[in-house]
């Protein structure tokens, strides 16, 4: 057996099926199968270490730290882009390029300007070589371990490439994977990022890799640049980079004149928002290289290449105030508290303004006139004061010093954006944020108590944490606002039903900080009892599969307080699952192995949850949302419309439960 062609052809392999996935959105394998090969790859990899190659697909999942970033000259300049607000802009450009060019006539490629990070990726003989930040234009940060976590990002290109180029790129972060890391970072109780282009951003500095490599990234290529490059124009520029392994998004468009521009911008104008990721206008770029030389660049821009900016719904309106939200970790948010005002068909009345150094950096004070606009056409945020319409006596805005619920004196630790207030025993809202997160859905979901119900039992001194749920009587609850014996009957039955919940939803309902629901699954299946986890040193836990230094720390910090430890005492005398039970399925298949399902509507036979379980008991995944990895959807009544929609625009086969149970019978 020749291991280096066996090597050597599961990379080639591995790489292709990367592309059709992650570029093509169109795979040919199963996650299953992928993982497979990629397992098989990375055993060969560590019996025979002389065969090692950086750019190998094993190395996608990261693992290198980097503590300082170099900074390093581009080969290339990075320029910046000359804006425009109008098509009178538009056609003034065309007026100014064509008296250089002497009135020939044009092309213009037209692509939509991504809003995220710019990236400018080195190849040398086919294989990633160097990736740089834009910095300045000059010179930026060496962040090419972090970009080889990236999927869509070829290591090793395929076709008839030149023998050194670079191509330039902007990281973005779709606005499915922003909100899932939200969704993740609220279980969690920390403060959700404030918008796609910022995190996306981030992440690229982040000294751990491995950590890149959970953020759901992507990177869209919109130029190549270099010495005797096979093709004369941007278009054909795009389309030869994607079959080298390139993800060139196919919005782009050749326009024959200025008024085939204009089309495309009313046209994305209105269908931007039908987009998986943030865009902020078009880019127009003059067709041919011949061209772009002889119209060349100004100080800080290129002349063949300019940017139209879609107008955000952006109005205005006053500050009446600046209030301070307590999270149930202690995280402090302040918040704008505005004159209500209409922006994109909805009532705007507060906006969040996120930290201190926002707060510092708009210089906002109470009384001024702000700029409110829907961040990313998702959340309202404040982009700027009018400074003219500032009242005369505005003072300067002081952040807070202490806590505005128990006036404990906050603190701000080393690289935190956040303030926190320390007393976590004696706050009100973390208390009744904590005991809240507990009865939630995804831990406890406890019937008959909801989040207010919860602020009316703490408020009456009756609960001071989720253990005094347990102890809870109908008689206690009766003369409470708004309680009849009935809803204090099935109060006091949620809770008893709450023991039986299994032992990863308890772990996630206790509220450690960073735990969320995936977490919680893992240092469940991994410790198998409360027990085991309290015992575990630092090493042990990061040692389990994405358990961080973050994570692990905050898991020590839970269990050395005496004041958790007597909680969970006194749960586990109630009776709460703290031990995983093993389920053995009698009836479980490998049938549906390498399958993903999404499941859709209401069903007869099955609950939404067991019809879950049944797929994952014979071997089958289930995904959270339709997209070409989907195998099948198992649909119910009063299925959804978009996922619907999705699915036969993704030739996706839709089932019925009885079809299912064909299936895996």
């Amino acid at each position: 057996m020749d291991i280096q062609n066996t090597i050597q052809t599961l990379r080639a392999e591995l790489n292709q099926h990367n592309y059709n996935y992650y570029v093509l959105d169109k795979p040919t394998i199963s996650d299953f199968e992928f993982d497979l090969k990629l397992k098989q790859l990375q055993d060969l990899e560590n019996k025979y270490p002389e065969f090692f190659d950086e750019n190998s697909p094993t190395q996608r999942i990261g693992g290198a730290i980097t503590k300082n970033f170099q900074t390093v000259p581009h080969e290339y300049r990075m320029y910046s882009l000359d804006n425009s607000y109008s098509k009178e802009d538009l056609i003034d450009w065309e007026i100014r390029i064509q008296k250089v060019l002497g009135n020939v006539p044009l092309e213009y490629t037209c692509e939509l300007k991504y809003d995220g990070a710019s990236i400018s990726i080195t190849y040398e003989n086919g294989k990633l070589k160097r990736a740089v930040t834009r910095g300045d234009g000059f010179q930026g940060d060496d962040v090419t371990n972090n970009i080889k976590t990236i999927k869509s990002i070829p290591l090793q290109l395929k076709g008839n490439y030149p023998e050194k180029f670079a191509v330039r790129g902007e990281i973005i972060l779709p606005f499915a994977g922003f909100e899932k890391m939200n969704q993740e970072l609220i279980e969690i109780g920390e403060t959700p990022y404030s918008n796609p282009r910022n995190t996306a951003s981030g992440s690229l500095k982040l000294q751990d890799s491995t950590e890149v490599a959970k953020r759901p990234l992507d990177c869209l290529l919109y130029f190549l640049i270099g010495n005797n490059l096979p093709f004369n124009t941007q278009f054909e520029g795009l389309e030869t980079a994607r079959s080298w392994g390139f993800k060139a998004p196919k919005e782009a468009k050749l326009a024959h004149n200025m008024e085939e521009v204009f089309q495309y911008i009313d046209y994305w104008d209105t269908h931007r928002h039908n987009l998986p990721y943030e865009t902020d206008g078009v880019v127009i770029k003059v067709n041919s290289f011949q061209h772009q030389d002889e119209l060349g660049f100004t100080a800080k821009s290129p002349r063949w290449a300019i940017a139209y900016k879609f107008k955000s719904e952006q109005v205005s309106t006053k500050l009446k105030s600046i209030s301070y939200q307590v999270g149930r970790t202690g995280a402090i948010t302040p918040v704008a508290n505005l004159e209500p005002v209409q922006l994109a068909g909805t009532i705007v009345k507060r906006a969040s303004l996120h930290n201190a150094d926002q707060i510092e950096k708009l210089d906002i004070r109470v009384g001024d006139t702000v700029f409110v606009e829907k961040g990313g056409e998702i959340i309202p945020k404040i982009i700027a004061v009018d400074l003219s319409q500032r009242p005369e006596n505005a003072s300067v805005t002081e952040y807070i010093t202490h806590c505005p619920e128990c006036n404990t004196e906050l603190i701000r630790g080393e690289g935190e954006a956040n303030h926190y207030c320390p007393n976590f025993y004696g706050c009100p809202p973390q208390i009744i944020g904590r005991i809240q997160h507990y009865i939630s859905r995804k831990a406890m979901d406890i019937e008959g108590l909801g989040g207010e119900t919860v602020a009316l039992l703490f408020n009456n001194g009756l609960v001071h944490n989720y253990a005094d749920l347990y102890e809870l009587t109908v008689e206690q609850i009766l003369p409470l606002e708004r309680m009849a014996q009935k809803s204090a009957e099935n109060l006091v039955k949620g809770v008893a039903h709450s023991k039986e919940v299994p032992f990863e939803r308890v772990l996630f309902a206790l509220g450690i900080r960073f735990v969320g629901e995936t977490v919680a699954k893992k240092l469940a299946k991994h410790y198998k009892s409360i027990d085991a986890l309290s015992q575990a040193s630092l090493m042990d836990l990061i040692l389990v599969d994405e358990i961080g230094d973050r994570i692990a720390q905050s898991v020590l910090d839970f269990f050395e307080n005496q004041e958790n430890r007597k909680i969970i005492d006194r749960l586990k005398k109630y009776g709460i699952q703290f031990e995983v039970v093993e389920k053995v399925n009698p009836n479980a298949t490998t049938k549906l192995i390498g399958k993903t399902f999404v499941v859709s509507g209401v069903f007869e036979k099955f609950s939404r949850d067991d019809l879950k379980k049944a797929i994952e008991d014979n071997g089958g995944k289930v995904g959270s949302s339709i997209s070409a990895k989907t195998d099948y959807v198992v649909a119910g009544d009063n299925m959804g419309p978009a996922k619907l929609e999705k699915a036969n625009k993704l030739n996706i086969p839709i089932i019925s439960e009885n079809e299912f149970m064909d299936l895996i019978n």
